[in-house]
């Protein structure tokens, strides 16, 4: 017995050593791969965002729409999400460690809040002018958008994160009334400040930060994209009848259209089509064939720019107001899970917001590979479309009606340039969904 006592003391050091090697090997192999999916989510990020950029800067079709200086403003956000915020945020997450110190760990807090939060407040911006451009007449959405308001509307989207991020977080606001519950969790860190980076806050704080970078720009995007949709919806339907009728057999009269000047504020209530029938109804199915694939592109582009921003940040700002009335008991690892799927979504907002867009894609085949050939070809085929749009034989034939029914409460030439420009800008702002 006292023989093969040192035997079994032997095997169960050499075992505890593979257990150690094993479970050593799995964890560096878990950070391994950690860090790889990390680089990537920023790397995409960062080049998204970045052609994003790149490509209004080359394009001079781009800078002329209102809408893109939104769209570019926001991707300078999450470019500077992805190059400020995250790699910090991948380092602590992979390490287990805050290196930077208590300073820097407040300055990257606060530039996490208002980065995040600017991102947050562009996609609400965006969505209001997608609201006035494709629910409002042109003359309204003129009024509404000028240069002037459109430059307010990005220094709001710079200027409000300010404070509910470095004022609020650099003055210690956000941790009044919890100083012991923070010193706690430092302690059970095992060090200072300087070997973990803990963000905590109160209840005030938590509310009024949420509010404003989450819960009220959701409430004006839904209201914005539930009326986009169904405007969207009431043109698919219109078009339906105007298919319908021009499909028809036709009698050689030319359509009458009836043009109304209400006040209505529905802007499809300013024109109304009494007769569609015309000369050449075997044109008008591929306009309202085209328009229908715009309405139906628009209301699914609706549902997967909500449900991606909602997928992406309602856990963490549910979670946010959610912690403080819990004695702070959500774990950690959660937080972390939370806080990386909202920076996912900027990366997302490239491929929401630009490259859905066709004016952005043409851009940017010229910027990656396909040069300006190919780019000048794609427009000579825009123009060859528009053109043949606003031909004698449509003009005076269901397609004209078509056009007509969409028309904001403007005047309009009998030759069609002025009806084609209106139907290309509402084109232009489906298309931009």
């Amino acid at each position: 017995m006292d023989k093969k006592a040192p035997r079994h003391l032997v095997n169960d050091i050499n075992n505890t050593g593979q257990q150690e090697e094993q479970q050593e090997f799995l964890n560096s192999l878990e950070i391994v791969v950690l860090s790889i999916v990390l680089s990537i989510i920023i790397i995409m990020t960062v080049f998204g965002n970045l052609l994003v950029m790149v490509a209004l800067c080359t394009d001079r079709h781009l800078r002329k729409k209102k809408t893109n200086y939104f769209i570019v403003s926001l991707a300078f956000a999450d470019l500077l999400v992805a190059l400020v915020v995250m790699p910090f945020a991948a380092i602590e997450l992979t390490t287990g460690e805050w290196h930077y110190g208590e300073l820097f760990c407040l300055v990257r807090t606060s530039l996490d809040v208002l980065l995040t939060t600017a991102s947050i407040l562009h996609l609400c911006c965006i969505a209001l002018d997608r609201y006035y451009a494709i629910c409002c007449q042109p003359l309204v959405y003129r009024h509404k958008m000028t240069p002037v308001r459109v430059a307010a509307m990005l220094g709001g989207c710079w200027l409000i994160p300010m404070f509910i991020s470095f004022l609020p977080i650099m003055q210690s606001w956000n941790v009044i009334g919890i100083e012991d519950i923070i010193k706690e969790r430092i302690s059970q860190t095992g060090g200072f400040n300087n070997t973990s980076c803990i963000f905590l806050v109160n209840w005030p704080y938590a509310l009024v930060c949420s509010a404003v970078a989450f819960y009220v720009p959701l409430v004006l995007m839904v209201l914005a994209y539930q009326r986009i949709y169904v405007t969207a919806m009431t043109h698919v339907r219109q078009i339906e009848t105007l298919q319908r009728a021009g499909s028809a057999p036709t009698t050689g009269t030319d359509p009458v259209v009836t043009v109304r000047t209400s006040t209505s504020s529905d802007p499809l209530d300013h024109y109304r089509v009494r007769s569609t029938t015309g000369s050449s109804s075997s044109e008008s199915a591929p306009v309202a064939n085209s328009r229908m694939r715009i309405e139906t592109k628009a209301a699914k582009t609706l549902a997967v720019i909500m449900g991606c921003f909602c997928l992406c940040w309602a856990q963490f700002f549910i979670t946010n107001v959610v912690d403080p009335f819990i004695n702070y008991s959500v774990p950690g690892q959660l937080w972390t899970a939370w806080l990386w799927l909202g920076y996912i979504n900027s990366g997302l907002n490239p491929f929401l917001y630009a490259f859905l867009n066709r004016a952005f894609r043409r851009a940017f085949l010229v910027i990656l590979c396909c040069g300006d050939e190919r780019y000048a070809q794609q427009r000579s085929r825009s123009l060859r479309h528009a053109q043949r749009a606003c031909s004698p034989a449509s003009a005076n034939g269901t397609s004209m009606a078509l056009r007509l029914s969409f028309l904001p409460n403007r005047s309009y030439s009998d030759n069609g340039r002025t009806i084609l420009r209106n139907e290309q800008e509402s084109q232009d702002s489906l298309g931009a969904l």
